[in-house]
């Protein structure tokens, strides 16, 4: 699953792609907690924005909880009925069918009453199965996982934490940065920003780039085989630019595969006609069929 988008800051809104509104439980007309962060001088970040429908005031107590339920009526009611009597807050949470519509598995984002309640809560089910209770008849097995979203916040070496915004309204799927942040960002209007998924912990970011960042993504058609992608990562590796991100994905089993590379080339000392000339040559070196079908400056357009 690709957890990463660009998207344009317009004024000082900015619009959450739908997909990975959906997936981080980003909903419209719901409110938004924020907290900007800073990141050291070198590198191609500048500022980072992690948006949570969570108050951070929780995240000492969220877990993650995995429960294996028999694939027959009524096993997701009893399953919500052990945590409603426990007096677990449910918050985010997915379903889906196992293999052969055996077993349904249910992922949730809980508020637990307090830290290490989770102990209490496998001990409570493991006693109940045991003694064949049928108040867990339907459910086969949970695991548990503390949420540790704590771990995006923590201050260091890689980012320094500037400001907790207030709690914000998302509407027509979009975020107001200005009102929080517009004294520390300044003008980012028509600024490109990346958008990163945390789905095991339902966290978005948004990172804002240095001024003299030039992201690029290119696209490419590589052979589906051992080597092919390091083939073209070597051709890229000498050109002194900063891979962001990598993605790849099959176009025909063990013949093609399409490999989609975002850069920054700000300080490759090329411009982006250059980098693009010297990856086409490149390529026809290498040992296959290495086609570039795709190369864009973020903020530019095709080249």
């Amino acid at each position: 699953m690709k957890i990463w988008e660009f998207a344009k800051v317009e004024g000082s809104t900015i619009r959450i792609d739908d997909k990975m509104a959906e997936t981080m439980g980003i909903v419209e007309g719901g409110c938004v907690y924020s907290t900007i962060f800073k990141h050291p001088e070198d590198g191609p970040k500048d500022y980072e924005i992690i948006l949570s429908m969570f108050p951070q005031e929780n995240y000492r107590t969220l877990t993650q909880i995995t429960m294996y339920l028999d694939d027959v009526p009524g096993s997701s009611a009893q399953a919500a009925a052990f945590l409603a009597d426990r007096q677990i807050n449910v918050l985010n949470s997915i379903s889906l069918n196992g293999i052969s519509d055996t077993v349904i598995v249910w992922r949730l984002m809980a508020d637990m009453n307090f830290a290490g309640e989770g102990e209490i809560l496998l001990s409570r089910f493991q006693e109940l199965r045991s003694a064949g209770d049928a108040s867990v008849s339907k459910i086969r097995m949970i695991e548990l996982k503390p949420a540790d979203v704590g771990r995006l916040f923590k201050t260091g070496s890689d980012k320094k934490e500037i400001r907790r915004g207030y709690p914000v309204t998302i509407e027509s799927s979009r975020i107001d940065i200005g009102a929080m942040y517009g004294d520390i960002l300044g003008n980012v209007d028509g600024e490109t920003v990346l958008f990163t998924m945390d789905p095991m912990t339902w966290v978005l970011s948004v990172t804002f780039f240095k001024k003299d960042t030039r992201i690029i993504k290119a696209g490419m058609e590589i052979p589906d085989c051992p080597g092919g992608m390091m083939q073209a990562l070597d051709a890229i590796a000498g050109m002194n630019v900063n891979l962001i991100s990598v993605f790849s994905k099959v176009k025909i089993s063990y013949q093609t595969m399409y490999l989609e590379l975002t850069m920054d080339i700000g300080k490759s000392g090329r411009s982006p006609e250059e980098i693009r000339s010297e990856l086409e040559k490149d390529l026809e070196k290498l040992n296959g069929i290495f086609t570039l079908v795709e190369f864009n400056e973020m903020n530019r357009g095709p080249l």
